[in-house]
């Protein structure tokens, strides 16, 4: 080997080398998403992660700026925040500089230090836009078709507009109580599922934003907007009377879409008494149980600027569903994957069942030729009976119908005779794996007829398995998919009978979700919607959000303590203590009302081990635990706050309680609690 080649090897071993040590940032995000568009956070928290080139390095310092310009953030330069150099190895990092306008898009570029000294290069600018940011940037009035929540045909609203000048940049804030489907010239806009995402209407809804300057042209414009009920709306009837919610009314929306001109000029298309509405083909929807379609009913081109709106009927203004509309800051509802069947079995001439090979939550989307006012039936059930036809006794034990008119989980498409009639629900979604379809004509079916989507709030998956063992890998994928079925902008205790925020169920499943997905925005918002439900006596219900039910039963300690061990588990796992920080109060009311109530430190106010198997442990022993964990939780959040009297007061507290706990079950001699049952002993290591 001469020296030329010699030195080239080692020319090439220290660029690798230099390389493998270079520090770099990766997976920037700002309040957990990338690149979001309408916050309303004042103080926003920027998050990033180190490259680990070599193991074991992690970040000692960082610098962070926020500017106006993309191009100054990229070297280092903001004009709104500079953090200066900091020596901290803690993200997230929350902004710091003066307060942040409405409607503005902001740059930010970050650089680390690792443990060497050595820094990175400023990052790629990632941005964040800011949206309304409060109720009187408004400027749209909430809009609906009528006052009676008893009409059954889901509304379409249309406005056609012009716009005479070159359009720079445009934005859509929607906010509705229900659910809806925002079209632009004929487009449907973006891939979100069932939005906004539930909330406790009259205390706080969600608007949503949407980046729709490729959608609008210079010229003629038209937005059309489908309403449904959602939640808002209940017309199904069930055990938990969400037909009687204190909230219940036709659904309505509000909208701003703010068009910015190559000139500077700014312009807002509101809702307000120019829009028109009229029937669509949506001829039933309920977010419990199914969707009914007309296809005989459409009117093509309803969004479209040239379609003609004559027979279409005035708006009726409303008054907003409360006076908190904030921005809907999380993850979204989408089809996340597609399944095509495994098998198709014909019945007989009118009957065919569809296997999926996957039990999910979602919808099927059905392709079909037929002869006109050709109803077709589509039950989605989770499993067969003994003669092989769709079983729905699991699921449709609480519900309530009044008629036969909302079969349970059963789609009705009514086919125009005209086309291939191509129908998915918009409002609705299921627990299912096979589809049993039926038609009062005979029909022709194929696998290709109908696809199945797995629909569920679209959190990154960051945790992983792959182990030799295929059970323990199938274990893993299908408590992934259980998990996920049951994440629909809050946590769920099934995507079929029920669809409620069980908090037991949820505060169960914390370690599952947050090990595996970045689920942390769902979360917050649901948080919220515990902050917006807890009575002044610190009191929860047993499903959150709730239009009233479970206040009175199934909650207490063992259930309602997620509104403790849901904030500090996102503290474990991420860091964070702004959750920990929005919830202090709330948990500490509850902590006290519990205290209040049973001031031995034992209590059995809960539902305890909730259908066990076979042996049945103590419910006063379970919903003791919960309250010296809820106790504990509340003890060291206060230290991490530096509350040294609270710290001290619900310290003791816990003692006390574990000590209680201790006395009446716990055998000293044997370490056995009550009876040695399974619960008794896990539950016992587990919270020690």
């Amino acid at each position: 080997m001469n020296y030329r080649t010699i030195f080239f090897c080692l020319l090439l071993c220290f660029l690798q080398y230099n390389s493998y040590c270079q520090v770099s940032v990766k997976n920037l995000k700002c309040e957990y998403l990338e690149n979001p568009i309408g916050l309303d956070e004042t103080h926003p928290r920027f998050t990033w992660q180190m490259e680990l080139h070599k193991p074991g390095n992690c970040q000692s310092a960082y610098e962070l700026v926020v500017g106006t310009t993309e191009t100054d953030v990229a070297s280092g330069s903001g004009d709104v925040w500079e953090s200066g150099v900091v020596e901290s190895s803690v993200i997230p990092v929350v902004y710091g500089g003066g307060e942040l306008n409405p409607f503005t898009r902001y740059f930010w570029s970050v650089r680390v230090k690792d443990e060497s000294q050595q820094w990175s290069d400023w990052s790629l600018p990632h941005f964040f836009e800011t949206g309304m940011m409060g109720q009187l940037s408004w400027k749209g009035k909430w809009i609906t078709d009528t006052y009676d929540f008893n009409v059954k045909p889901a509304a379409y609203f249309r406005r056609a507009f012009k716009t005479d000048k070159t359009i720079k940049s445009a934005r859509v804030y929607i906010a509705a109580a229900g659910l809806y489907e925002l079209s632009i010239n004929g487009k449907r806009i973006g891939n979100h599922r069932l939005d906004p995402t539930y909330t406790r209407f009259d205390r706080r809804n969600l608007y949503v934003t949407y980046d729709v300057t490729e959608n609008l042209q210079q010229g003629n414009n038209a937005v059309g907007v489908l309403l449904g009920n959602g939640w808002y709306n209940h017309q199904s009837t069930a055990v938990w009377y969400f037909d009687k919610a204190p909230w219940r009314a036709r659904p309505k929306f509000c909208m701003d879409l703010h068009i910015t001109y190559s000139d500077g000029t700014e312009e807002v298309i509101a809702t307000d008494e120019r829009w028109k509405t009229s029937e669509s083909p949506v001829i039933f929807n309920s977010i419990y149980t199914a969707e009914h379609y007309d296809a005989r009913k459409e009117q093509p081109g309803w969004d479209t600027p040239n379609f003609d709106a004559k027979g279409w009927k005035n708006i009726y203004t409303t008054g907003a569903p409360s006076n908190n509309i904030v921005a809907q800051a999380l993850h979204p509802i989408r089809n996340v994957r597609e399944y095509r069947p495994v098998s198709l079995k014909k019945i007989d001439e009118h009957t065919w069942l569809y296997n999926f090979g996957q039990n999910m939550s979602g919808v099927t989307r059905m392709k079909v030729n037929g002869p006109q006012g050709t109803t077709i039936r589509l039950k989605h059930v989770e499993r067969l009976d003994s003669a092989g036809r769709a079983d729905m006794s699991n699921i449709d034990v609480h519900y309530r119908p009044t008629d036969d008119s909302d079969p349970f989980q059963t789609d009705i498409l009514i086919l125009s005779g005209k086309k291939e009639d191509d129908f998915m629900p918009r409002f609705n979604y299921k627990g299912f794996q096979y589809v049993e379809v039926t038609s009062d004509n005979p029909l022709n079916l194929s696998e290709e007829n109908l696809t199945a989507y797995f629909m569920h709030s679209d959190v990154p998956p960051v945790g992983k398995i792959n182990s030799s063992n295929n059970t323990l890998n199938k274990a893993w994928q299908a408590s992934n998919a259980s998990y996920l079925s049951n994440l629909f902008g809050y946590p769920t205790d099934c995507p079929q009978r029920e669809k409620n925020g069980w908090t037991g169920d949820a505060h169960i499943a914390i370690e599952v979700g947050l090990y595996n997905f970045d689920g942390i925005t769902v979360y917050e918002k649901w948080l919220a919607d515990h902050r917006d439900e807890q009575q002044s006596n610190g009191v929860l219900p047993a499903i959150i959000p709730s239009s009233g039910w479970g206040y009175q039963w199934a909650n207490g300690p063992d259930w309602t303590s997620t509104i403790a061990i849901i904030p500090w588990n996102i503290y474990l796992f991420y860091g964070d203590t702004r959750l920990l920080e929005l919830c202090y109060d709330n948990i500490k009311r509850y902590v006290d009302y519990i205290d209040e109530q049973y001031p031995t430190g034992i209590t059995d106010w809960g539902l305890g081990d909730w259908v066990p198997v076979k042996s049945v442990t103590p419910k006063e022993y379970t919903s003791s635990t919960y309250f010296y964990i809820d106790a504990l939780i509340l003890a060291k959040t206060a230290k991490l706050f530096g509350k040294m009297t609270d710290f001290e007061r619900y310290s003791t507290l816990a003692e006390k309680i574990k000590s209680a706990i201790n006395k009446k079950y716990l055998d000293y001699e044997t370490g056995i609690y009550g009876s040695g049952l399974q619960t008794e002993l896990s539950v016992a290591l587990h919270w020690n």
